[in-house]
């Protein structure tokens, strides 16, 4: 049984475009959030947009730069610095869809999050739901990154797609999802071969 994770906010947005968005969390927040995972902001106006956690920035401070260039650094203060720095731990996640009226899209949203809209995780059943409708018009988003590791990120997304999928007793999805991928990367065989040569982890 799944818990309602997704009701539990991870992190509040900092900035945002057409395409993407970061939020900020704490340290001790980053137990649900991974790299690859699906995750939502939940607008004013009820819609929610859909996005792929792509990468996690922990920067640094005047801080951490004192503490590690000491020879020994108590356990308290580095507690400390995690749990209540002051600079927050960066999710930078790539949007891929968006809900209104309760229909999904793999469309890019008609107008980005706002700065301090909440960013929450989404469960199995919601990844199922979003990643089965249409005929993953989503990937599109994916692949036109550019100086990003595409390969890693469609590894570790389609790992966990194909896991909720198979938990809700659709084991052809991920067969689907790979036979698409093929179709659309069919003029770049060198991306191709990457991109294939990654999900070969997955069987």
């Amino acid at each position: 049984m799944e818990n309602d994770t997704n009701l539990i906010p991870i992190g509040k947005l900092l900035r945002a475009d057409a395409t993407s968005f970061v939020a900020g969390c704490r340290v001790k927040e980053m137990q649900a959030p991974r790299f690859g995972a699906l995750v939502k902001v939940a607008l004013e106006d009820g819609d929610e947009i859909y996005g792929l956690i792509q990468n996690i920035v922990i920067n640094d401070d005047g801080l951490v730069r004192q503490l590690v260039s000491g020879i020994s650094i108590p356990s308290e203060y580095t507690e400390d610095n995690r749990y209540n720095r002051n600079l927050p731990v960066e999710i930078h996640v790539l949007t891929v869809g968006h809900k209104h009226g309760g229909a999904f899209s793999h469309q890019l949203p008609p107008k980005p999050p706002m700065s301090l809209d909440r960013l929450y995780y989404c469960p199995d059943a919601e990844l199922a739901a979003f990643t089965a409708y249409g005929r993953f018009g989503y990937f599109r988003h994916i692949l036109r990154q550019v100086d990003q590791p595409v390969e890693e990120l469609l590894v570790s997304h389609l790992a966990k797609a194909k896991a909720a999928h198979e938990a809700g007793h659709h084991p052809t999805w991920y067969h689907a999802a790979c036979q698409e991928l093929i179709v659309l990367l069919r003029d770049d065989y060198p991306r191709l071969a990457s991109v294939l040569n990654a999900l070969a982890e997955l069987e």
